[in-house]
């Protein structure tokens, strides 16, 4: 094995993925697996069992990230179970478009919820174990909408906004501490949640699917990125090879944040 292979190599890790019965939470499970790590798949979709049935070493938990005393619990009995806690990756993720004079207060805060407040949940329950060992990697999986506007989707770009802020205040607390913290921010991917939003989107604008997919999802990148690419990204950010990158907002998105 190589030096660099070697450093890449996360056997004996002990990593929580959240939002893993599929998409990128799927990918990067089975992704950090095939590097040697013990992996507990955390959804709400009990899918999730099957999949981790099929990783060496994996385990599942049916876990409501909106109810933070589950947070707290997914942290807790990934431990217990595998006696320690190395990665965290913030991945679960959910959608609602809409107009924001029509928009329900009750979608704004199961998606705050979900997408922001259960990261700052688990980080908080995680990090103290990472500090103890004087080792640890948080992965938070922000978008490009982290980092820009769009129309519609006035929660998620709230949310993932305030992922790449708390992934940087994070970061410089560890600092010294072994820990790092970074935000992933993907553009499209071929994931059921991006694929679930066409109707949505079609409905919203009043265009069809297809002109949806063209304009919108397209429009700024070249083609749907595939969740293995974003896996291997958060693969190293997982690695020794990263321990310099801390609180960094990092965009596999073809280049549309360079645009």
């Amino acid at each position: 094995m190589s030096e660099m292979s070697g450093n890449r190599d996360l056997s004996g890790r002990v990593a929580i993925v959240t939002g893993a019965a599929s998409g990128i939470g799927l990918a990067t499970a089975t992704e950090l697996a095939a590097r040697g790590a013990r992996v507990m798949l955390a959804d709400v979709n009990a899918a999730g069992e099957a999949a981790a049935s099929a990783l060496e070493g994996a385990r599942f938990r049916r876990t409501d990230l909106g109810v933070r005393e589950e947070c707290y619990a997914l942290v807790a009995e990934t431990a217990r179970e595998f006696g320690r806690l190395d990665i965290l990756v913030n991945n679960a993720g959910m959608q609602k478009i809409g107009r924001i004079e029509e928009y329900a207060d009750q979608d704004w805060d199961r998606m705050l919820g979900i997408l922001l407040t259960a990261p700052f949940t688990l980080i908080k329950a995680a990090i103290p174990h990472m500090y103890a060992q004087n080792w640890g990697r948080i992965v938070n999986i922000a978008s490009v909408l982290g980092l820009r506007g769009v129309a519609f989707k006035p929660a998620y770009v709230a949310a993932k906004h305030g992922l790449v802020g708390l992934t940087k205040s994070v970061a410089l607390e560890a600092i010294g501490r072994g820990v790092t913290c970074n935000a992933v921010c993907p553009g499209w991917v071929r994931t059921p949640l991006v694929e679930g939003q066409i109707q949505d989107q079609a409905r919203t604008n009043n265009i069809s699917p297809e002109e949806v997919t063209a304009r919108i999802f397209l429009a700024r990148q070249p083609r749907l990125i595939e969740p293995s690419e974003i896996a291997g990204v958060v693969a190293f950010l997982c690695s020794d090879a990263a321990a310099t990158i801390t609180g960094t907002a990092i965009s596999p998105d073809l280049g549309t944040t360079a645009q």
